[in-house]
């Protein structure tokens, strides 16, 4: 699927660089005139001391057909890293209570831990974007997440363990906000494609977490301190693809126009040219950078419904993820299920998301409203839920098969914030702000179902407020998903 994702951007960006200095059939070249026209031929044309411009047209194409596979490398890579180091925490989170002597209550605010993070951090995304690059900043963030994932085991204490735990949910949070924006800006006539593929390998990332932390502790003596540490090896990996992009401050590259383009341009004046021209970036895209890649400056996100709308429908989905990621393989193992296979259920829950987060975005995007979708997320958890109350060691695959249905609310939240802004800039400022506002709604939850299940001893509580919060969930994301931008109702005031 990498592959053809790169070839498919590989072919575009070829034939639009062969297209901005192709030679004449006689093997010269002519420049445009002011008016379009051309200057005449200019046999054998070269830049002082460089090769032919065809030539030099050939091997730029090569290079952005090369770094945009590099990329795609790096967008999974970076995926896959993206809730490890929660999920493999859920799967041990009795073990690390015993060993660290944790109550139920600062268990809770463990697992709250995320979203807070995610809330305080995310939103500082777009603003380090601006000054070092989208690209730099993942990069950092692979590093962060890395670092602590092989620190926070070996910190010997509860305020060590949460203190360290929050270095890498400051990674993932800076990266959770700006994939949005790198797919908007690198692909932008394959959002929903190149979505779905990055929340595949998110939830590949994640049902591995939860498959083989467990096993792999066991096999490692028991020792929950090595069984937490392994993950980071997954984070360096990702941190190599994303040092390309260390010095990309500005557009991606099928997006900026060579020199010699930006002459042509600024002898053109407007209505000038013959149809199909442009820059490179504007070929690739199919829109013209005024309308769709200028900056937005002056857009005031907290005057769109739908980008509120669409920060509660982020803030709870991420609730009931992070609640299930949190608690789920205790609720089942609270139930009678062994911890090997309470591990697996949770795994099942995050895989579904594998064919479901490539299949969800390209389906939304084909869509005028994605409330439908929502709708039949939000069914399906109800369903889960349900069965977790009165039957949950019973039918336990079945609820884990409903819970990982609904559990793909989170690619549908990601397609939405890249369709309702028209601009990267206006996608980069309603990610930050959706994000960052839902991290906030979603903090109470997980810490609450802690409180709930200390106190009440069981988990009919907790499940009849993790069901509650999916009504709202539903009828936000039905607001969020009707077909519109948040740069109309922001200009609009409403």
């Amino acid at each position: 699927m990498m592959g053809l994702m790169a070839g498919e951007e590989s072919r575009t960006v070829a034939s639009t660089t062969t297209c901005a200095a192709a030679p004449a059939s006689d093997g010269t070249e002519t420049r445009e005139g002011p008016a379009g026209g051309t200057d005449g031929p200019e046999p054998g044309h070269r830049e002082a001391g460089g090769p032919e411009v065809g030539d030099r047209g050939a091997g730029r194409s090569g290079t952005r057909a090369w770094t945009v596979r590099l990329l795609v490398v790096g967008i999974v890579l970076a995926a896959l890293n993206l809730r490890p180091a929660i999920v493999s925490l859920g799967a041990l989170l009795e073990e690390v209570r015993t060993g660290l002597g944790m109550s139920g209550t600062v268990a809770g605010l463990l697992t709250s831990l995320p979203s807070l993070c995610f809330a305080v951090f995310g939103v500082t995304a777009p603003r380090l974007a601006r000054r070092f690059g989208p690209g730099a900043v993942v990069c950092a963030g692979m590093t962060a997440i890395g670092a602590g994932l092989l620190i926070r085991p070996f910190t010997g204490s509860t305020a060590g363990f949460l203190a360290v735990s929050a270095l890498p949910l400051m990674g993932i949070a800076v990266s959770n906000v700006l994939m949005p924006v790198i797919v908007k800006q690198w692909f932008p006539d394959r959002v929903g494609s190149m979505t779905g593929l990055y929340s595949m390998a998110l939830a590949l990332g994640t049902a591995l977490a939860a498959a083989v932390t467990v096993p792999v502790t066991e096999a490692l003596g028991g020792n929950w301190e090595s069984g937490l540490a392994l993950w980071a090896a997954l984070a360096a990996a990702a941190v190599l693809p994303w040092l390309l992009f260390l010095g990309e401050r500005g557009r991606a590259p099928a997006e900026r126009t060579p020199a010699r383009e930006r002459h042509r341009g600024e002898r053109r004046t407007p209505g000038e040219g013959k149809p199909g021209e442009g820059t490179p970036g504007e070929r690739v895209s199919g829109r013209h950078p005024s309308r769709e890649q200028a900056p937005a400056p002056g857009l005031r996100i907290t005057r769109s419904r739908t980008a509120w709308a669409l920060a509660v429908f982020f803030g709870l989905q991420a609730t009931a993820a992070y609640i299930t990621m949190g608690w789920m393989p205790q609720i089942f193992r609270d139930a009678g299920v062994p911890a090997s296979t309470a591990g697996l259920l949770l795994a099942l829950i995050m895989v579904m998301g594998v064919p479901l987060a490539f299949v969800i975005p390209r389906v939304a995007a084909r869509l005028p409203h994605q409330g439908p979708i929502v709708v039949v997320l939000g069914a399906s958890g109800l369903a889960g839920y349900a069965g977790l109350y009165f039957a949950p060691a019973a039918g336990a695959l079945a609820w884990a098969l409903l819970l990982g249905i609904a559990n793909c609310a989170f690619p549908l939240a990601l397609t939405m914030v890249g369709m309702r802004a028209r601009s990267g800039a206006g996608v980069a400022k309603l990610s930050a702000f959706a994000q960052s506002t839902g991290y906030l709604i979603s903090l109470p939850g997980p810490l609450l179902v802690g409180v709930l299940y200390q106190h009440s001893g069981g988990w009919g509580l907790p499940l009849a407020l993790m069901a509650a919060l999916l009504i709202p969930q539903m009828v936000a994301g039905v607001l969020a998903g009707r077909a519109r931008t948040v740069e109309e109702e922001a200009a609009a005031g409403r």
